[in-house]
């Protein structure tokens, strides 16, 4: 008996080592929590998984994460339609989002140009950025992507397509270190980064 709950014990911390951010020890400490508590709060915790895997999905328009088709923020008609925040993945919208203070809409990139992870511009949503451009009267486009070497080189990459297109195309200002990511700037310098950006 204690083989087996010793072998499902391991298991889970495995599994929870898998997850990005939580080594050995956390996912260790994760493992022990969970088997201590009573069983309902382990179902409640499979049952959120299970319904986010099933239920959340790429919205069709934006590409963000969402369980609803298009996504809240695409439906919104109180958003900028000719302001387009243009991202690397989904959870850089929730950093926008928290500051409050950007009212237009977003197109999330599903990462960044890397030529030695094997991703090029064919990979990520540049062929729908410029399918909206053309179809949503898009005036500004403010290239978000981190600051990092991946980021600034598809941001340049991002400036010659969309430059001879008509559209203003700026970058968030300085005010993020460099190699940094947006999911972990503060709201306060996050905001100033985008009242400060400028055009590429």
């Amino acid at each position: 008996m204690s083989t087996l709950v010793a072998g499902a014990l391991a298991r889970l911390i495995s599994e929870f080592n898998r997850l990005p951010g939580v080594g050995p020890k956390s996912a260790q400490r994760l493992a022990y929590y969970l088997v201590q508590r009573p069983p309902e709060e382990s179902q409640n915790l499979a049952a959120a998984i299970l319904d986010a895997r099933r239920l959340i999905g790429s919205c069709s328009t934006c590409f963000n994460l969402t369980d609803q088709e298009p996504c809240a923020i695409c439906r919104d008609p109180e958003r900028d339609s000719q302001l387009l925040c243009v991202v690397e993945q989904p959870r850089d919208v929730v950093a926008f989002e928290r500051t409050r203070g950007f009212r237009g809409r977003y197109h999330v990139l599903q990462g960044v140009i890397s030529p030695v992870a094997g991703i090029g511009p064919d990979s990520l949503r540049i062929k729908e950025l410029l399918q909206r451009i053309a179809g949503e009267g898009i005036a500004e486009v403010v290239v978000a992507t981190n600051p990092s070497t991946e980021g600034e080189v598809t941001a340049l990459y991002l400036a010659r397509l969309l430059k001879p297109l008509g559209v203003k195309v700026t970058r968030l200002a300085q005010g993020l270190p460099m190699g940094s990511d947006l999911e972990y700037a503060d709201e306060i310098t996050l905001s100033r980064a985008l009242e400060g950006r400028r055009e590429l």
